[in-house]
């Protein structure tokens, strides 16, 4: 077993596919991505790409167990700009993991949005455009959050266009015939998109149009939900998020350990912000 189950990988575009008015597929190949091993479901990992004017993302020297000291020690206009996305897909023979981005700008964004750097990137991104990933290297991994305890009777899942490949990941990995009730917030209808599964999925997309508040909350508040032992992961901004895990607990008693809740974003927040806010 590796001594740690993550480590980088300098990988380049190989396609990028525009899947919606908010999401864009980039596929990511390199020569030793065959020791990428995503453990699947919601696999994160951390992604680094240049500063535009850069041709690759410029990473500390030592890239051990000191990287992010030695980053974060760097000049923030040089330094690699870093977000955390998730695995979407991934194939052999050849190696290529696809990730997508969620766009915060277009015809039903919300007046004022604006896209952060990897966005943009995702915007723009070309074959040969260079980056590099912090992926894992054995497929237990702590970047996996979804791990439904025994037991479990059906599972629910809610996020926005950002939780989406997340969620995409999940229903990929059900057992087949297994219940779920999902609720995906997206900017608009067109950016909905197919979601293969062998579980026994309830799928419900909920339209934002243009609106930054959330509907998931009220959809979950009104839904029918199905007897047994239930077991949650849901997603998004992190309010939203925080207020459906209150409605779960408090109204629908569910067991507080039988939820997983992850703030994806913060509104008014960038995750260089919350870079800065670590001691």
């Amino acid at each position: 077993m590796p001594a740690t189950p993550f480590r980088f990988f300098d990988v380049r575009v190989l396609r990028a596919q525009r899947l919606s008015p908010a999401m864009v597929r980039v596929t990511f190949v390199g020569d030793d991505l065959s020791a990428f091993v995503s453990g699947g479901r919601d696999q994160r990992f951390k992604l680094f790409l240049p500063h535009p004017g850069q041709d690759a993302p410029v990473l500390p020297a030592d890239l051990g167990d000191g990287w992010f000291a030695a980053w974060r020690e760097m000049d923030p206009a040089v330094r690699a700009v870093m977000r955390t996305y998730t695995v979407r897909d991934q194939r052999r023979d050849p190696d290529e993991v696809d990730v997508d981005f969620a766009l915060h700008t277009g015809d039903h964004a919300p007046a004022g949005a604006t896209d952060g750097p990897a966005s943009s990137w995702a915007r723009t991104a070309r074959p040969g455009d260079r980056a590099a990933l912090l992926g894992p290297v054995e497929e237990d991994n702590g970047g996996v959050d979804f791990r439904p305890p025994p037991g479990t009777d059906w599972t629910l899942l809610t996020g926005d266009e950002t939780a989406l490949p997340a969620i995409a990941g999940i229903l990929a990995r059900l057992a087949p015939d297994a219940p779920a009730k999902v609720w995906i917030e997206i900017p608009s209808a067109e950016d909905a998109q197919p979601l293969p599964t062998k579980a026994a999925a309830d799928i419900t997309w909920l339209v934002r149009e243009g609106a930054r508040t959330s509907p998931v909350l009220d959809a979950v508040r009104a839904a029918d939900l199905p007897p047994g032992t239930p077991y949650a992961w849901i997603a998004g901004e992190s309010a939203a998020v925080r207020t459906l895990r209150r409605h779960l607990v408090d109204d629908r008693q569910f067991d507080r350990k039988a939820i997983k809740f992850t703030g994806y974003w913060r509104q008014g927040v960038t995750e260089d912000d919350l870079i800065a806010e670590i001691a």
